[in-house]
Formats: structure tokens, sequence, C-alpha cells
């Protein structure tokens, strides 16, 4: 009995760390709000009569936010049936960055990490299968939309970033069957794609590990 509690704990942590991420992320976007409308207010009314307009915004945006988790990513490309095998070899993808298919058994760690070299497809490919979003920049991306990636890639488990030189766009989100290539860091998109697949409805292995993998 106490071995198979063990067995179960180590997802239940990671379910919990990916959750109280999510909280914090959520709780950073509504005081940014909040200070944003509330330095509208002051120029028109004051903070004393705008308080409750304050709030009611505030609760309209996570409407939206969460409107936004059930609407289509404008501009995303998806795969389906996707093949799953663990394979040894490298594969032919017919996507780049690749989104699914056949991957190495050993997934590339994806707790928030930000790889400044390539990585292997078939070992970020697992990630993917994990629940991951894969976020990719070749040269053509501007040096302030990498740095700005860096940074929210590193606040926000299951997930990791890294170079792909031969992708066709500068800035492109993947995660397991879905892909969409935006134009910044500041795309609304962006924000959309990890809120609907960070651990998302498309992950073939929910709260498997992300930790424990291969790090470069």
């Amino acid at each position: 009995m106490t071995s198979a509690k063990k067995q179960h704990n180590p997802a239940a942590a990671r379910r919990a760390k990916l959750e109280e991420a999510r909280r914090k992320e959520r709780a950073r976007e509504r005081r940014s709000r909040v200070i944003t409308i509330a330095a509208s207010i002051a120029v028109v009314a004051g903070l004393v009569a705008g308080g409750g307009y304050l709030m009611s915004a505030a609760d309209k945006q996570d409407q939206a936010e969460e409107q936004a988790k059930s609407s289509p990513v404008r501009g995303e490309r998806s795969w389906d049936e996707l093949t799953q095998n663990h394979v040894q070899k490298k594969v032919d993808y017919p996507m780049n960055p690749p989104v699914g298919g056949d991957h190495n058994p050993v997934w590339m760690n994806c707790d928030a990490d930000v790889y400044t070299a390539p990585v292997p497809n078939e070992n970020a490919v697992h990630s993917l299968e994990h629940g991951a979003v894969w976020v990719t920049y070749n040269e053509k991306a501007k040096p302030a939309d990498v740095e700005k990636f860096a940074e929210r890639v590193a606040r926000t488990p299951y997930s990791l970033m890294s170079p792909v030189k031969d992708q066709d766009a500068p800035l492109i989100l993947s995660a397991w069957g879905k892909q969409v290539a935006v134009k910044s860091a500041t795309d609304t998109r962006v924000a959309q794609f990890f809120t609907k697949y960070v651990q998302g409805p498309q992950t073939p292995e929910p709260g498997a590990a992300c930790t424990g993998g291969i790090a470069r």
C-alpha cells in the first residue's frame, strides 16, 4: 500500500506545481490589468470612485481568457492520428519543428527549460507527448522577442525553448498536434496558446514527468 502511494506522489506533485505556476501567472496578469485600469480611471474620476469598476473589468478579462481557451488559435495548424512509438533512430518528420509522431524513449526536460542550442527533435517530441509547449526560433527572430519568450518559458512548468535554424518562420509555438507561427512575443496568440495547450486536452500523456529526462 505504501509503495502504491509513492508511485502516485510524483505526478500529484507535478500537477500541484503546474497549478501553482498557473495561479501565480493569473494573479500576476490580474494585478497588471488592475494597475493599468486604475491608472486610466485615476485620470478620469479617481481611484475611490472607480474601485468597483476595477474589479468588474478584471473579472470580465478573466471571462475573456476562459473563452479564449475554448476558441481556436488564429492561424493554427493541426495534425491528427500521430504515431507514438518509441524508437532509437532519427525520425523524418513531415513538419518542422515536429509536433508529434514516433520519438525517442527519453524526453527533453521541459520544466521551464530554456536551451540556447538546438535539441534533438525526437526527444522534444516526447516532451510534447507529456503536455509541454515548445517555443522555437531562428536567426531572424528579434533578440527582444527571444528574451521575452525565454522569460515566459522560465516561469512556466511544462514548457521548453530552443533554436531551430531551418524552421520557416522566426517564431513558432508547438504542442502535440498543434502549431502556430507568431509575429512577436507580444502577439495575443502567445498567451492563448500557452493557456490552451500547456497540459491541455491535446496531451496524450497528461501528468507525465517533465524532469528526469535529457538536459543540455
